[in-house]
């Protein structure tokens, strides 16, 4: 156990370790054909419930790619859609150099809301991964955040009181929703916000 009140630190994958941009995705698209990545990029919008249960676990990376490739006028292959729809990570290279810092005084456990394609062909070859004890992906455990359940899930595998919980996430509806569980949270910005927010704590 650390000295410190936490003895968990939960980090958020999107926009935090990794960083993401569909225009990545969009731009691919449209060499194949021009304006393909905007009918791509508006059918995924308007069809953002549909993702949603595709991160939950709710229907399979077949029955999504069927209907993500109306988006796109069935003009590109599914195994091809696939990895271009998932290769649009970068890493966040100072985040991510804090980890095995912090794995030496805290469990590490991953939260996110993400979906089996871009697990398998965005971002699992990622070799910080290995630094985290779990990892709560929304797909595999049959909820999204900001739901009571995922929450309740890392308390699972954490088997610490919610308050020894420390919470980083880009998004506000997350973080509140971690708050009102008891968990200490911040919300991400950049790493110079991030290292002031671990200093203030005395984590780093």
């Amino acid at each position: 156990m650390s000295a410190h009140k936490y003895s968990v630190i939960v980090f958020d994958l999107g926009n935090v370790l990794i960083n993401f941009d569909y225009d990545i995705a969009v731009k691919k698209f449209d060499k194949i054909e021009p304006h393909l990545g905007k009918k791509f990029l508006e059918h995924h919008k308007n069809n953002y419930q549909i993702h949603r249960t595709f991160e939950k676990g709710m229907i399979s990376e077949e029955e999504f790619i069927k209907i993500a490739l109306s988006g796109v006028n069935h003009k590109v292959e599914p195994d091809i859609f696939a990895k271009i729809y998932s290769d649009i990570f970068t890493p966040n290279n100072d985040v991510i150099s804090l980890l095995p810092v912090l794995k030496n005084k805290f469990k590490l456990i991953l939260l996110s809301n993400t979906d089996p394609l871009h697990k398998k062909y965005g971002y699992e070859k990622y070799e910080f991964l290995s630094h985290f004890d779990h990892s709560v992906l929304s797909f595999e455990v049959g909820s999204v955040k900001p739901e009571e359940k995922i929450f309740k899930c890392v308390e699972k595998l954490s088997q610490v009181p919610p308050q020894n919980h420390l919470y980083i996430d880009d998004i506000t509806e997350y973080t509140e929703t971690a708050k009102m569980r008891g968990w200490d949270v911040i919300q991400f910005l950049n790493y110079n916000q991030l290292l002031k927010e671990f200093h203030s704590r005395n984590i780093l």
